[in-house]
């Protein structure tokens, strides 16, 4: 049977290439980078530190304003406890459809400082509603305010309005913080054209290892952070703890990768994506995309969220599809061994028409084919067929 993996927004597949280069680093280059009085740390080092410089240049920041990471979710953190912890943050503006690593961290600030947290309403599909959000800063311009919104919801695929954004946050002097793990690595992005004060990255979102990620730190602010964890020097006193060598390399080599094929990987998926749209309307009449994602021009490529009809609502719905060899998700990954369905769905769709469908991602990447869409259409096909769903 093939087997076919449409869950890339959740992981991606490693590329040979990183695997070549970080087997070779764990064999021959071990040594601890902060050893630099002989060879084998400063190797390592070497290692670290070339790599924070090639990374900056494919997002065309400086070298000095990457912070390496255990991953997304901490790189996160990082931004969102720095900015109350070292910036004196009094109000923090988010919304309801952003990743649990920025809605937990708000909603925990907001519990042990007392930090006034708003969220942005949401319009229908998914869109923020940004005179809601001019509001909100207006009514907040005399306190310290920190915006946080994801660049590409990693469920919906929706892209924010950054430039809009972006003019907002300079009028009212807020800082601005963008998750922008679904983006970095897959599409273009420019550090030194945004007015991003922060933005977050991940490895194994663009065919690097899982583990290891950035946090993009406008250089101004670099000496006010004082350490996220403590107990050492390391990544410029910010975050301490030894860093990992060989997932650093592999992160600078996937994002090398990515960036030297842009825009044929884009094309690419973007084809995928009109293809799995037109297959899926030709067996569901009646489907429902969910929020923007089968909107190409205002979606992220590699996203599709649709409501998949049916009668008797049955969880092992996915479990389903895997057995017929097909890997989607119903949504975030980190909320996966949870059964209802993810926050994200709920706030832009009706409770009713959530009754009778099942909320499904499918998230394409740079290994995929167009058969793999024939196999997913199959599946679902097959499916709509059978007694418990039909």
């Amino acid at each position: 049977m093939k087997r076919v993996y449409l869950d890339n927004a959740a992981t991606t597949p490693i590329r040979n290439e990183v695997i070549r280069i970080m087997t070779n680093i764990l064999k021959y280059s071990f040594g601890n980078p902060s050893s630099v009085q002989h060879s084998y740390g400063r190797e390592a080092r070497s290692i670290i530190e070339e790599s924070r410089i090639r990374i900056a240049k494919n997002i065309k920041a400086s070298p000095h304003e990457i912070i390496f990471t255990s991953g997304g979710t901490e790189a996160n953190n990082l931004v969102l406890q720095s900015s109350i912890l070292d910036f004196g943050v009094q109000h923090i503006l988010t919304s309801k459809l952003e990743h649990p690593s920025v809605l937990q961290t708000v909603l925990g600030l907001y519990k042990k400082y007392k930090v006034c947290i708003n969220f942005i309403q949401i319009q229908k599909k998914g869109i923020l509603d940004l005179n809601h959000m001019e509001d909100l800063l207006k009514k907040n311009y005399l306190k310290k305010t920190l915006v946080s919104l994801m660049y590409a919801n990693n469920e919906i695929g929706n892209l924010l309005e950054l430039d809009q954004v972006i003019f907002l946050c300079k009028k009212y002097n807020a800082y601005f913080h963008s998750d922008t793990i679904q983006v970095i690595g897959n599409f273009p992005i420019h550090m030194d054209k945004l007015s991003l004060d922060f933005a977050t990255a991940s490895a194994h979102k663009f065919y690097g290892p899982k583990g290891v990620g950035f946090v993009f730190i406008r250089k101004h602010f670099l000496k006010k952070i004082k350490s996220f964890i403590s107990g050492g020097l390391q990544e410029y006193g910010i975050r301490s703890g030894t860093e990992n060598t060989y997932g650093i390399a592999g992160l600078s080599e996937a994002l090398q990768l990515s960036c030297c094929n842009y825009y044929k990987n884009i094309e690419k998926i973007r084809d995928l994506k009109l293809y799995c749209i037109s297959e899926l309307k030709k067996i569901i009449p009646d489907i429902i995309f969910n929020g923007l994602s089968s909107d190409i021009d205002k979606s992220i490529p590699s996203i599709l969220n649709i409501l998949y009809p049916i009668k008797k609502k049955d969880h092992l719905f996915y479990f389903h599809l895997d057995l017929m060899g097909v890997s989607v998700s119903k949504g975030n990954s980190c909320y996966s061994n949870i059964p209802q369905v993810s926050s994200v769905i709920q706030s832009i769709t009706d409770e009713s028409l959530l009754k009778k469908r099942m909320p499904i991602r499918i998230s394409f990447g740079i290994f995929n084919e167009k058969k793999d869409i024939d196999v997913l259409v199959t599946a679902l096909e097959k499916i709509k067929t059978k007694k418990n769903f039909s």
